[in-house]
């Protein structure tokens, strides 16, 4: 069983919800390590399912300001860092905080530079992993991107979690009857969803809980129930944090 603690959020954060630190409040509180010199923790934002976006930067620093000691890898300028030494600054981290965008893009540019296999290393040592969207995504085995266009299974995940993964479960229309199809036909394997503005706690590969930025905000377990494609949405327990 993977060791460590993987925070998947379905939507929310300072990307969706820029007046609303309840979400991400919560990552920066199950950091443990502090590295800072300051006491505060190391977050790191890795953009590169948006193309290294420098907006999306900008953002994710100005949120973080104050709270954590922060800094980027965007890996699209990996040569502007030819100093830096990938397997040290990521397991320097308490944070590694990755954004959305596109899954597909994202696993391919991290396999070539082998930050994959660095992010298993960075878990099992404590380091915190977490994303929204395709920061939720990559985790899993399996899920359903937009990557290429219209709605579609992607078989391609790290597999640190079991199963597949849907994000934007009720923020995005397609977005739950396409899962929903997807795993009753066995395109997908069973999996957990969750709406916008609610995140999915993971510990050593196991659900440990569901938290909320906001009152309504749910998460579920799609899997086939019975015989046929029967599909069950069994509700998760789901914590507000307001």
């Amino acid at each position: 069983m993977r060791r460590g603690t993987i925070v998947a959020l379905g939507g929310g954060g300072f990307s969706m919800e820029p007046d609303n630190p309840l979400l991400d409040d919560h990552v920066l509180s199950l950091a443990t390590r502090r590295r800072g010199a300051d006491g505060l923790p190391r977050v790191c934002f890795v953009p590169t399912a948006s193309g290294d976006a420098e907006s999306y930067v900008d953002r994710f620093l100005a949120a973080f300001d104050g709270r954590a000691e922060t800094g980027s890898l965007q890996l699209f300028r990996l040569a502007d860092l030819d100093h830096v030494d990938l397997r040290s600054f990521v397991l320097d981290q308490d944070v590694i905080y990755v954004g959305g965008g596109s899954t597909a893009n994202l696993l391919a540019l991290w396999r070539l530079h082998g930050l994959d296999a660095i992010l298993v290393e960075a878990v099992e040592a404590g380091v915190v992993l977490a994303g929204i969207s395709a920061g939720m995504n990559c985790w899993f085995e399996a899920s359903v991107t937009d990557s290429f266009g219209p709605l579609a299974p992607l078989h391609d995940g790290l597999g640190l979690l079991t199963g597949s993964a849907c994000p934007h479960f009720d923020g995005e229309a397609e977005r739950r009857p396409t899962y929903v199809d997807l795993v009753a036909t066995g395109s997908l394997p069973a999996g957990v969803a969750a709406d916008d503005g609610c995140a999915l706690v993971f510990r050593d590969g196991e659900l440990h809980e569901a938290v909320s930025s906001r009152p309504g905000a749910g998460a579920w377990r799609v899997h086939l129930a019975g015989e046929g494609l029967d599909v069950a949405e069994s509700p998760i327990d789901v914590r507000y944090l307001g």
